[in-house]
Parts: C-alpha cells; sequence; structure tokens
C-alpha cells in the first residue's frame, strides 16, 4: 500500500494559497480531521519549518499515519491525537511546547477509505454491516438507529440531516420490515430505499440523503461542529486562521453564520464560499461539493 492510496486531498492548493497569505508564518498547524493525511502531508512538505497536531477520532486513520508519516514524526514535526475534535484542548498543545496555533484546518468529509471500506459501513454500493461509526469505540451504529428508533425520531433525522423532503413512506417501510426481520447491512436498507423511492426521478442514488441523515446522526456530526468551531478561533494566534472544508449545505451554514457572529473576534476572509476548480472537479468527482471558508483572528 502506498500512502494516501485511494484518498485524494480536496482544494489543497486553495487551502495552502490561504495559508501563505497569512500575516503570520506557518508554525503551528491543528490538523482537526486528520483522515489519510493527504493535507498534513502536503503542508508538512511545503513549510519545511512548519510542526503539526494531527487528530482524528477514527483509531485507523491515526494508526496509518503514524506509519506512513513516520518521517515526519522522527523529526519532531507531526504527533498524532486519537479523540473526537470537539474534545481537543490547549493543552494538547504541550506536546510542541505551543499554547496556539498559526493556522487549524478543519476538513469534515468523510474520507474515501472510510466510504470504500465495506466494513466501515458507509457506503450503499457495496455490502457491508450497518454501521457507520467513524470511532469504532463509541456504542451507537447506524443499525442501532434504524431498528430501534421511532417513526418520529427517524423522520427527524431524514429530514433535518438527510434534507429528504418527504421521507415518510421509507419510514413506514422500514418500521414494517423490521417486524419481521432487523436491518444489519448496508445493502438491504438502501434496496428498501430504492424499492419504495425510486418513482422520484433524481440525478443521484435515492439512498444518498438518507444514508447521510444517519451518520451524521451516528456521529453527531452537527453539534460536534456547534460545539467545537468558537473554540477553536479561540485556540488561534493573533492573525492565525481558522480553515473549514465542508460538503453539504447543512455544515456550511453553520460554519457561515458561526463566522459571522464571531465578527468581533476578527474577519471572515471568504465573503463568498471558494469552491473547487472545474479541473480538480473533473480529477476528483468527491471535489464538487466542496466548499471552504477562512476566518482570521484578528491582530
Amino acid at each position: 500500500m502506498e500512502f494516501n492510496q485511494g484518498h485524494v486531498p480536496i482544494m489543497k492548493q486553495e487551502i495552502l494559497s490561504f495559508i501563505k497569505e497569512s500575516s503570520i508564518p506557518a508554525s503551528f498547524l491543528l490538523d482537526a480531521t486528520f483522515g489519510r493525511g493527504g493535507h498534513s502531508k502536503y503542508y508538512l512538505d511545503y513549510f519545511k519549518d512548519l510542526k503539526v497536531l494531527a487528530c482524528d477520532r477514527d483509531i485507523e486513520a491515526v494508526e496509518y499515519g503514524q506509519v506512513y508519516l513516520k518521517s515526519f514524526i522522527e523529526q519532531k514535526r507531526l504527533y498524532f491525537i486519537h479523540k473526537n475534535f470537539k474534545d481537543i484542548d490547549t493543552q494538547d498543545f504541550s506536546i510542541f511546547s505551543k499554547k496556539e496555533c498559526s493556522h487549524i484546518l478543519v476538513d469534515l468529509g468523510v474520507s474515501s477509505p472510510q466510504i470504500d471500506k465495506d466494513d466501515r459501513g458507509f457506503s450503499f454500493y457495496k455490502n457491508g454491516p450497518l454501521d457507520m461509526r467513524m470511532d469504532r469505540g463509541q456504542k451507537l451504529t447506524a443499525a442501532d438507529i434504524i431498528n430501534t428508533w421511532s417513526e418520529k425520531e427517524l423522520i427527524n433525522i431524514f429530514q433535518q440531516n438527510g434534507e429528504v423532503y418527504s421521507p415518510y413512506r421509507v419510514v413506514r417501510a422500514i418500521l414494517e420490515d423490521r417486524k419481521s426481520q432487523l436491518f444489519t447491512d448496508t445493502l438491504s436498507l438502501a434496496g428498501l430505499i430504492e424499492r419504495v423511492d425510486s418513482w422520484r426521478k433524481k440525478s443521484f442514488h435515492p439512498a444518498t440523503k438518507y444514508f447521510m441523515g444517519l451518520r451524521i446522526e451516528v456521529n453527531s456530526e452537527l453539534s460536534v461542529l456547534k460545539e467545537s468551531l468558537e473554540s477553536f478561533v479561540d485556540y488561534l494566534k493573533p492573525g492565525g486562521r481558522l480553515i473549514v472544508l465542508s460538503f453539504h449545505s447543512l455544515e456550511d451554514r453553520i460554519v457561515k453564520h458561526l463566522f459571522k457572529s464571531l465578527k468581533h473576534k476578527g474577519n471572515v476572509l471568504t465573503k463568498k464560499i471558494v469552491k473547487a476548480s472545474d479541473d480538480e472537479k473533473k480529477i476528483n468527482p468527491r471535489s464538487r461539493s466542496a466548499k471552504l471558508r477562512v476566518f482570521e483572528k484578528a491582530l
């Protein structure tokens, strides 16, 4: 296996530009969502004095990075912590004798290996356990939600998290089918959704938004984001930049509104969202939905 196999860091050049244009040097980057490390490696290679604290709630991501970025660890330029980014504390910075970051990067996308590996349960194209946990140490799985939560709770998940306009027929079918057999794998759920919801003409698989809504609920993604961003601004040096890459409108809305509410602490550098270039979209289709926003802490 080669480093970063199967995963391409999105908008790395645009992010690099925002780091380079900072009024303070790139000295200490908190990569709050390490994933497969494409961003961290790129910026460690580019900025020779940069140190990176890499965080991920997925132990597989941490173990992967510790092997394939071992040289940076040996240079004492890279250190890993296994935790949800909402639990990051300034005490974690002490490994580099730092109190503040020059830059913080939050990439909210699900990494390609998570999507592509059958046993993680994120994909509706490949069969696997109905799991969807980014942190396999947590108890709640997608199967728990589908098999035990009430009709009202399931409707709320799909409407609020998945932005499904009318999930009622699918939810009723789930409730009916689970009476005789519980849902344990991804394709059984995807098949039900396709059967019940496929009459609508869509440019994407009918299970897309349902699976997104489930994944967001399993991992508390929106509440974690709301809890964390304001703290991250406080973790920055004056002139430091918080860079957030989101992939759907719910996340982007949270980032946009929170950045506006923090104007007394600095400036929103992206008056309009920055999107991937046409060339990148052709090379990496997963970049098509990416939205980049940047906040700079006041000097």
